[in-house]
This record gives C-alpha cells, sequence and structure tokens, in this order.
C-alpha cells in the first residue's frame, strides 16, 4: 500500500541581527533532517545562505526563510524581506557571465543560478506584497 507524503512548509521569521543567518542556516539542516532530505543539504544550504546574507546585507527591514516541499525528494528554499528591489540576477534574461575573479562581491547570486534547478522572485500577499516585499525562491 503506497502512501503520500503531505506537503510541509516552515517559515522562520530572523532579526536584524549578524547570527541570523547562520541559525537559519542551522534550522534549515534540522528540517532536511527530519524529513530524511540530507542528501539535499549541501545545495540547500548554499542556495539558503546566499538568500540570507543579501538579504542581511541589502535590505533593512525585517526577513524570513522558507523552507517547503515541492514534490517527493525537492524542496523550495526562499527567503522573503520588506525591499521590492530584485536583484538583478534574478531579473528575466539577465546575464548568466561570471563575475571577473579579482571583485569581492557579486558571486552568490550566480551561485544560486547555477545551483538551483529553477528561481524565481514573486509578491507573496500573506507576508505584506501590498506593502513591497519580495520573496526570492530557488528549487533545489
Amino acid at each position: 500500500m503506497a502512501t503520500v507524503s503531505p506537503s510541509w512548509n516552515y517559515t522562520l521569521h530572523l532579526p536584524r541581527d549578524p547570527r541570523a543567518p547562520g541559525v537559519a542556516r542551522a534550522t534549515l539542516r534540522t528540517v532536511l533532517a527530519a524529513h530524511h532530505l540530507t542528501r539535499l543539504t549541501p545545495t540547500a544550504e548554499l542556495l539558503a545562505s546566499e538568500l540570507l546574507t543579501n538579504a542581511h546585507a541589502h535590505t533593512e527591514g525585517p526577513y524570513a526563510l522558507r523552507i517547503r516541499s515541492v514534490e517527493r525528494d525537492r524542496l523550495m528554499v526562499a527567503v522573503w524581506d520588506a525591499d521590492p528591489k530584485v536583484p538583478d540576477a534574478f531579473k528575466e534574461g539577465a546575464p548568466v557571465d561570471v563575475p571577473p575573479e579579482d571583485v569581492e562581491h557579486g558571486r552568490g547570486l550566480h551561485l544560486v543560478r547555477a545551483c538551483a534547478d529553477s528561481l524565481g522572485v514573486s509578491v507573496p500577499r500573506e507576508w505584506g506584497g501590498d506593502k513591497g516585499g519580495k520573496l526570492l525562491w530557488a528549487v533545489v
């Protein structure tokens, strides 16, 4: 008799604290272990790390990590923040060029694009979409 796993999602609201991305990564590892998805941990953690760090570094307001099952053995890692500005790497038709080796910043979202099966941006209404903000997501 086959059983169907119910879909699930977790949301972790984060304070404006430099330790918050690390706490979120630890939470992600715990969630994946609980759902027997540890094989996805390295890629999911990389995606989350880049999205969380960008939210912390480039926005002023609150932000949150969202982890959601998409289908069996696939999940969406997403970060919401209150800033409506969409990073260039998430805009349709954005170039996929690797940043030059001598620049100190700018590789993170390139890594997200390279490691995710798909990615995108949306404005979730339940998180204040009519007040601004965005949800950057990547599927692994």
